[in-house]
C-alpha cells in the first residue's frame, strides 16, 4: 500500500479544492494516485468543514460546511462569487439564504424539534423540582408557624416526671391542639414534644373513645399485705393513750414497750396512726414546725439593677488591729461600683458610700436592689433610711445561712488571694486605701472574669462583651478552617455572652410562688 507524505497530500487537496474544477479521474491520471484514495481524501476534507466541489445535493451539506462557504464568499465580489458558485456546484441564492439562516442556525426543522423537545423535558424536570422545593418550604413554614402558636395555646404544658395526673378536659384540649398543629403541617413528634408528651401517650389518649380519662383515681387496688389491721391500729392508740404514756412521744413509748417485751409497730407507724386520728398536735411550749423560707431570687438583666455589698477585715501589721473594707458589687457585670476602707464598722459610713456609689452610677431613684447579710451596719437605721431616700430596695440573707450573699464572698476571696496582697498586713490606713484603689482598677479593667466568659467587668458593664466574644469566635472559626484536625470534629470554644445573672436562683424542681422571684 502506497504511503504519501503530508506535504504531497496537502498539495493534491489544494488542487482538488481550487476554484478551477478538476475531475477526480483527471487528477488521478495526472498524479498517478488511485481514484478511491482521492475520494477518501475529499470525504475527510468535507467532514472537516472545508468547501469541497461535489455533485451531492446541497441540502445534505453539514452546517459546518455551509458556515465555511459563507466565510469563504464573504470577501468575494459578484463576479468572483459567480465563479466560486459554479466551481462548487452552488447558487448565489443558496449562499444568501444560508447567510440569513445564520441568525437562527443551520439545523433542520427535525433537529430543531428534537432540541426543543429535549429543552422542554429539561424545563419540565426543573419545574417539577422547583415545585417540590416550594412545597417543602411551604410545609416547613407552616410547621414553624404552628410550632410558634402551639405553646401559646397550651396554657398548661405537660411537665415534670412520668406519671403526672392529667384531667380529661386537659387531655381533650391537648389532643385538639395537636390535631390542629398536624393539620397545619407540623409533624406529630414535634407537636407532641412542644406540649410535653410522647407520641405513644397521644395515641393512647386518642384511642380512648369512651372518654374515661385517667383511671388511676377510680382504680380498685388491693390492700398492701403488710397493712396494719384495725385491731393493730386500735392497740397503738390504746397504748399511746395510757395514763403513763400521756405526756410521752412515740419515740419514748416504743422503746419502753420493747423493754416490756411488747411490739405493736415502728415509731413511724405510731406517728402515722396518731396523725390520721388527729392526735399529733404541738403541745406545751413546742412550736409548730416552721419550714425554712427559700431565699429571695433577684435576676439582673442589665447593669445597675442588683447590687450586693459586704464588709471584710484587712489585717494590719499590729496583731488584733484591723481595717474594714466596704465593697459594693454589681452582680450583672461583677464590677466593683463602690469601695472604701475605714477603721471601723458603722452604718453612717456605709450610707455615705452607698450615696456616692449611686451618684457615680447615675442610679438614684431607679429602684436598685441592695443585697447584704444581717450584720449590724447592714441593718442599721441610718443605712436603711438613706436607702429609702435614694429609692433603693434592701434585701437580706436568711438568718444563720452563710451562703446567701455568694457574690460578695467570692469577691473578698479574690481580694485576699491577689498576688500583691500584703503578706504581713497593712502598716497604715492610707496604705490600705492605696492598695485597694489599685486592686479595684486592675479588677474592673484588666481581670478577665471566669464568670463572665473571660471578659472584664468594665466590658460587661458597658455592654461590649457581646462584640468581644463574637470576635473571639470568628478567630477560632478561622483557625479551625485552617487546621480542622486540631479540633477533631468538636465545636470551637463557647464564646456566647453569659445569661442574665441571678442572685440565689431557685431550683427549677421547686415550685416557686410569684412573690418569691423578682425579675429586676
Amino acid at each position: 500500500m502506497a504511503q504519501y507524505s503530508l506535504e504531497r497530500k496537502q498539495a493534491i487537496l489544494n488542487k482538488l479544492l481550487s476554484p478551477e474544477l478538476i475531475s477526480i479521474a483527471q487528477l488521478a491520471r495526472d498524479e498517478h494516485i488511485a481514484e478511491q484514495t482521492l475520494y477518501n481524501w475529499r470525504h475527510q476534507a468535507k467532514h472537516q468543514g472545508k468547501a469541497v466541489p461535489t455533485n451531492d445535493k446541497t441540502k445534505e451539506l453539514s452546517p459546518e460546511t455551509k458556515l465555511t462557504i459563507i466565510i469563504d464568499t464573504a470577501k468575494l465580489n459578484e463576479t468572483e462569487l459567480a465563479e466560486y458558485c459554479r466551481s462548487k456546484g452552488l447558487y448565489p441564492e443558496q449562499i444568501a439564504q444560508w447567510k440569513t439562516q445564520t441568525l437562527t442556525g443551520f439545523s433542520t426543522n427535525e433537529q430543531q424539534t428534537s432540541l426543543n423537545r429535549k429543552q422542554h423535558q429539561t424545563d419540565q424536570k426543573q419545574i417539577k423540582q422547583l415545585k417540590q422545593e416550594i412545597k417543602r418550604k411551604d410545609k416547613a413554614l407552616a410547621e414553624a408557624a404552628a410550632i410558634l402558636i402551639l405553646p401559646k395555646k397550651a396554657r398548661y404544658p405537660m411537665g415534670g416526671g412520668r406519671g403526672r395526673m392529667t384531667s380529661l378536659s386537659e387531655r381533650q384540649q391537648l389532643i385538639t391542639l395537636i390535631d390542629e398543629a398536624t393539620n397545619a403541617g407540623t409533624r406529630l413528634h414535634i407537636a407532641c414534644s412542644e406540649v410535653g408528651i410522647s407520641r405513644r401517650t397521644y395515641r393512647r389518649w386518642k384511642a380512648d373513645k369512651n372518654h374515661l380519662g385517667d383511671k388511676r383515681p377510680i382504680a380498685v387496688r388491693p390492700a398492701p399485705s403488710n397493712k396494719l389491721s384495725d385491731i393493730e391500729r386500735q392497740a397503738i392508740l390504746d397504748a399511746c393513750n395510757e395514763p403513763r404514756f400521756a405526756s410521752l412521744p412515740p419515740s419514748q413509748i416504743v422503746p419502753t414497750l420493747l423493754d416490756e417485751g411488747i411490739y405493736h409497730a415502728s415509731e413511724s407507724s405510731f406517728y402515722r396512726v396518731l396523725r390520721q386520728h388527729n392526735q399529733l398536735k404541738p403541745r406545751g411550749r413546742a412550736k409548730a414546725p416552721n419550714p425554712r423560707k427559700p431565699p429571695e431570687t433577684f435576676i439582673a438583666t442589665k447593669p445597675c439593677q442588683v447590687f450586693c455589698w459586704d464588709i471584710t477585715y484587712l489585717p494590719s501589721t499590729v496583731r488584733g488591729q484591723f481595717y474594714y473594707l466596704y465593697m459594693i458589687e454589681d452582680i450583672y457585670s461583677r464590677k466593683i461600683v463602690g469601695f472604701e476602707v475605714y477603721d471601723r464598722e458603722a452604718g453612717d459610713l456605709a450610707a455615705k458610700l452607698l450615696e456616692r456609689t449611686l451618684l457615680n452610677e447615675k442610679a438614684i431613684g431607679t429602684g436598685v436592689i441592695l443585697h447584704s447579710d444581717n450584720g449590724a451596719p447592714m441593718k442599721s437605721q441610718t443605712l436603711r433610711m438613706k436607702a429609702y431616700e435614694l429609692g433603693v430596695l434592701t434585701s437580706y440573707s436568711r438568718p444563720r445561712v452563710s451562703n446567701d450573699n455568694p457574690f460578695a464572698e467570692a469577691l473578698f476571696r479574690t481580694v485576699k488571694y491577689a498576688p500583691s496582697f500584703p503578706e504581713h498586713g497593712f502598716d497604715s490606713l492610707d496604705n490600705a486605701r492605696v492598695w485597694v484603689n489599685g486592686f479595684v482598677g486592675w479588677y474592673n479593667a484588666e481581670h478577665k472574669h471566669s464568670g463572665l466568659n473571660f471578659v472584664t467587668p468594665n466590658e460587661r458593664h458597658t455592654l461590649k462583651d457581646g462584640d468581644i466574644l463574637a470576635r473571639r469566635e470568628s478567630v477560632l472559626v478561622m483557625a479551625k478552617q485552617v487546621n480542622p484536625a486540631r479540633w477533631n470534629g468538636r465545636a470551637v470554644r463557647n464564646c456566647s455572652p453569659v445569661q442574665p445573672t441571678a442572685l440565689n436562683p431557685v431550683r427549677l424542681s421547686r415550685r416557686v410562688n410569684a412573690n418569691e422571684v423578682l425579675v429586676a
